[in-house]
């Protein structure tokens, strides 16, 4: 699926990390070499913590990180008005903060390490798709007054001259928000990383973790790591090295696909730079490529599917916004996991001293991921903010019956945003 994805047809970061053989020491040992890892990673070697190692099952990238969709913006999948019923106020804004400022350390190391991923400083605009203005406004008035940031408002004819489409009913826009190729993202940190004297390994998938005389002992199929500390970032790819994380999130898929170049087509059904995603449960979420192609993402469900079918599936949720431009092939096109916990929010502490975690990064990756790594990093350097996600657990997902309970919910969420749209014409 990986060699599948417009990303890797386009990678340009090099990505030629040997794999772990013979035996090693590390001060701090990383599983997983997407997002979470990478910036735990660079996190630590940037706050002058030497002797890190990042062990990556499959390549570097290879999960959701070299994937998803490529948006860079704040927030979690929990949407902020339950973020602050569940913690209050003043938590809740420390956490939508941490998104925000994450935001801009990707933007910033982006800048630092020159890291070429075709980063996009053109904003994220959020689409309404039903005809109810107090939607937008009362979550706008909520960002502005609890949690101190201003999206601003696009009216219905305004958005329809950026995005070509009678779908949407108006929309806000996140000027502080960017997109990047999210693969060369990953690759460009590895690198960063590397420079600043973290060792990187991929094809080097650790088989267990155990606590031995004092120090964690990692093994791989050629070789071993002696650590003080451990964290595991496995997300959607963890499967069973570490049971108690396996059993807190649910791997769901998603689906992405790019079209071929459309040349001035692309003019035709979209006239701005941003990226976009509307406000139903499965939404579309999609933007314009440098080479003219259109980048759709969309769906979300328990099924892995194929090419093939994600392919179909998208075709067909172009066509429906966009039917002006008529038959598009579709070059690419793949599915992928993303971790999700029960109270969709990130799970981040440790199980025993010295072995952490972060997962169920779900939905909004890129700038958490950055967010819980610095978190992370602080921690393993005698900061203890990260304890302050301790509502936020390692919730039991009940496998298998919790894919059930899952997929039932969505399909239910689903019915609802098209009864709403049919309620809302």
């Amino acid at each position: 699926m990986h060699a599948q994805t417009y990303y890797a047809a386009t990678r340009r970061e090099p990505n030629d990390h040997p794999p772990l053989s013979g035996r090693h020491r590390a001060r701090v040992a990383i599983v997983g070499g997407g997002y979470a890892g990478l910036a735990t990673a660079l996190g630590l070697a940037e706050r002058g913590i030497d002797d890190v190692l990042l062990l990556e099952a499959q390549s570097i990238g290879f999960g959701a990180s070299g994937r998803n969709g490529g948006f860079v913006f704040g927030g979690y999948s929990l949407d902020e008005a339950a973020l602050q019923q569940k913690v209050g106020s003043e938590t809740a804004r420390w956490m939508y903060e941490l998104t925000r400022n994450a935001v801009g350390t990707i933007r910033q190391r982006i800048d630092q390490y020159s890291i070429d991923c075709d980063r996009v400083d053109a904003g994220v605009i959020w689409a309404n798709w039903f005809d109810d203005p107090s939607l937008l406004e009362s979550h706008r008035h909520l960002l502005a007054q609890q949690f101190g940031t201003d999206w601003s408002p696009i009216s219905r004819d305004q958005l329809r001259q950026q995005l070509l489409s009678s779908r949407y009913h108006g929309g806000l826009f996140e000027a502080d928000a960017f997109h990047v190729h999210p693969l060369n993202l990953a690759l460009g940190m590895a690198r960063a990383a590397q420079s600043l004297g973290v060792r990187v390994h991929a094809d080097s998938a650790v088989t267990s973790v155990e606590r031995r005389d004092g120090r964690w002992q990692l093994r791989t199929a050629q070789g071993e790591v002696d650590a003080d500390q451990v964290v595991v970032a496995g997300g959607g790819y963890l499967k069973g090295l570490v049971p108690a994380l396996q059993r807190a999130i649910l791997p769901i898929a998603t689906y992405v696909a790019v079209t071929e170049p459309l040349g001035a087509r692309l003019d035709q059904a979209i006239r701005t730079r941003a990226a976009v995603y509307d406000t139903r449960f499965a939404f579309d979420y999609y933007r314009a490529l440098p080479d003219t192609r259109l980048l759709w993402g969309g769906r979300i469900s328990i099924l892995n599917r194929t090419p093939e079918a994600v392919a179909r599936l998208l075709k067909r949720d172009i066509a429906r916004v966009y039917p002006q431009l008529g038959e598009v092939r579709i070059d690419y096109a793949w599915s992928g996991l993303m971790s999700y916990a029960r109270h969709e929010m990130p799970q981040l502490g440790q199980l025993q001293p010295g072995l952490w975690f972060a997962q169920a990064f779900g939905g909004h990756g890129v700038a958490t991921t950055t967010a819980i790594g610095e978190l992370l990093a602080a921690g393993i350097a005698g900061d203890d903010s990260w304890r302050r996600f301790a509502p936020f657990g390692l919730t039991r997902t009940w496998r298998p019956f919790g894919f059930v309970g899952a997929q039932a919910t969505y399909s239910w969420l689903q019915a609802r945003d098209a009864w709403k749209e049919r309620t809302s014409l």
